[in-house]
Formats: C-alpha cells, sequence, structure tokens
C-alpha cells in the first residue's frame, strides 16, 4: 500500500488549514497514495499556540472543513488521516434537586479523525493529557485501531509515544501499521528534543515488531520527525525537518527477520504470563 504523510506549517487559520490539506489529498491521490496522514490538530491549529484556547476556535469553520476533508476523500478515493479538535455537548447532573434541569457542558477533544473513501468517518482521542492538552481537552477512551484496506492500522498522538503502554495495546490488537500525529515544535531550534523523541518513536518500533509512520507540523521548528521506519527501526524514509513536503512510500512490507522474529516470540510469552 503506497501512503503519504503532509507536513505543513499548521497555524490557527481553519480555512487555511484546510485549503492547505484539501491540495495535499489531490496530489497525495495522483500520487498514488491509498491513506493521507496529517499532523495533530491540523485543521483547527493547537492551542494556545496557534489560537488562545478551544473557546476562540470557530466551529462552524472546522465542520465546514471536516466536511469539505469527506468530500476530497471519497471524490479522490483515498483514506485521510487528519488531526483535529473535536467539541461536543454534554449533560451534567450535579445532584440535582426535583425539576432541577441538567447542565449543558461543551467537551473538547484532540482527536485523530479517519476519512474513508466510502463516506464513512472514525475518530482516535488523544488519552494522555498534560500542560496545554489539559488545559483545553477532555480524554478520549477509544482504541484507535482502524482498517484500510484490509491492512490494521493503530493511531496515537505525540505526547503519546513517551509511554509503551499505548503501544502495547496495539501490538495486542495486531496492528500492521502504527501511526503518530504530532504537533511538537519549540521557540528555537532543539536538535537535541528531535533526536530524543525520534528515538522514542524507533523504541515503540521495534518494541512493538511494527512499521510506524510519523507526521509533524513545521513552524516555527519543528521537534519530531515526520518519517517512516521499519519494524526494526530503520528509516526507511524521513523528510527535512522546517520544510513543507509530502512524504509517499509504497509499503509493501515482507516477513519478520531473524531478530524481529525473536522480539514477537519473546513478546507473545510475555502477554501470554508464561514467563
Amino acid at each position: 500500500m503506497k501512503i503519504a504523510a503532509y507536513q505543513f506549517p499548521v497555524c490557527g487559520d481553519v480555512e487555511k488549514n484546510s485549503t492547505s490539506i484539501l491540495r495535499a489529498i489531490e496530489r497525495a491521490a495522483k500520487g498514488g497514495a491509498r491513506l493521507l496522514v496529517c499532523p495533530e490538530c491540523a485543521v483547527t491549529g493547537y492551542p494556545p499556540r496557534d489560537v488562545d484556547s478551544v473557546h476562540k476556535i470557530d466551529f462552524q469553520a472546522v465542520e465546514k472543513a471536516h466536511q469539505a476533508i469527506a468530500e476530497a476523500a471519497w471524490c479522490h478515493d483515498i483514506y485521510v488521516l487528519i488531526g483535529t479538535i473535536v467539541k461536543e455537548e454534554c449533560t451534567v447532573w450535579d445532584a440535582p434537586l426535583m425539576g432541577d434541569a441538567p447542565a449543558i457542558e461543551n467537551m473538547f477533544y484532540n482527536t485523530a479523525l479517519m476519512f474513508t473513501p466510502k463516506g464513512q468517518v472514525e475518530r482516535y482521542s488523544k488519552r494522555a493529557l498534560w500542560g496545554w492538552d489539559s488545559e483545553n481537552f477532555s480524554e478520549g477512551e477509544e482504541p484507535g485501531v482502524f482498517d484500510v484496506d484490509g491492512i490494521r492500522i493503530g493511531v496515537r498522538i505525540c505526547f503519546e509515544v513517551r509511554f509503551p503502554e499505548y503501544f502495547r495495546e496495539l501490538y495486542k490488537a495486531k496492528t500492521n501499521l502504527n501511526i503518530i500525529l504530532f504537533y511538537d515544535v519549540t521557540d528555537r531550534e532543539d536538535p537535541d528534543r528531535y533526536n530524543l523523541i525520534r528515538g522514542h518513536i524507533r523504541t515503540r518500533a521495534v518494541e512493538n515488531v511494527t512499521y510506524t509512520l510519523t507526521c509533524n507540523t513545521t513552524f516555527p521548528n519543528q521537534t519530531a520527525p515526520t518519517a517512516l521506519y521499519d519494524r526494526s527501526g530503520r528509516t526507511l524514509v524521513e523528510v527535512r525537518p522546517g520544510q513543507e513536503a509530502i512524504l509517499l512510500y509504497d509499503l509493501k512490507g515482507s516477513g519478520p527477520d531473524f531478530g524481529e522474529k525473536g522480539r514477537i516470540a519473546f513478546s507473545e510469552r510475555l502477554i501470554s504470563g508464561k514467563d
């Protein structure tokens, strides 16, 4: 399966982000990709870097962007995985007295939406929340496992790469490809951080013997890669940081090599509790 990842300077202008994503969908489809991946919060921008808070986001514009992306996925016969923010109304009962009405609160989720060529939309919302995330978002509950042309795909978001437990879940779900959406940038160049996060990604690939694709925004200074790693953490392709570009790769896969077979065998023993 040919896969694509689009890194670009995500901003707080929903219409501008949407225009960039729609253009990338067309380019990826023309290149033969069956799946296009965009960064964390690619539609909305990430609060508070691009917009003060989730409460300042124009969710009518977000819904319009989602509809346009869904139509493009159908029109170009391609799966599209994008980072965005989802708002939901939640009914809250705070020990009401007889006759009291429940309160309605808005809940916001840092979400990856999978748009399919058949018009379906699936989601995974970030669970590892800290700092700005915890100030803006509620914790998700979905497993983050999707099917693309019979290939089982696992999805995680940014900070979750720091915790192997989230990826062990995907190993148990027998995913063939794991995808991590990033919005990881700094105000100044930080090559140490870039290399550290790349190390986390490669380790997750090695631990779970799973191809791993990442996609990050580019501005102002990109500190996580847009790249594809094989089941032993080797770099198959990596886009130069800081430049708008589409990664395109024909992932054919093959049987596990000697070392990969060993990691699979011991993983199965650990999961079964035989050790």
